[in-house]
């Protein structure tokens, strides 16, 4: 019991604080992915390539 104790002392600092974070970072993570969508919509209609196809290809590999 006293090295579960010293486990929780020891680890679960940096474990509440890697929850914060997670939870603080979650918003900006979700912003980020819907700028990137952005961006490669953006540029697959200015290189003349349909989205769809374009995300299939990503989703698919390059075979």
């Amino acid at each position: 019991m006293e090295e579960m104790m010293k486990l929780a002392a020891n680890y679960g600092f940096p474990m509440v604080v890697a929850g914060y974070l997670l939870v603080r970072l979650e918003p900006l993570i979700k912003e980020l992915q819907k700028s990137i969508t952005l961006l490669t919509i953006v540029v697959a209609r200015q290189g003349g390539v349909d989205y769809e196809d374009a995300r299939q290809l990503v989703e698919g590999g390059w075979q």
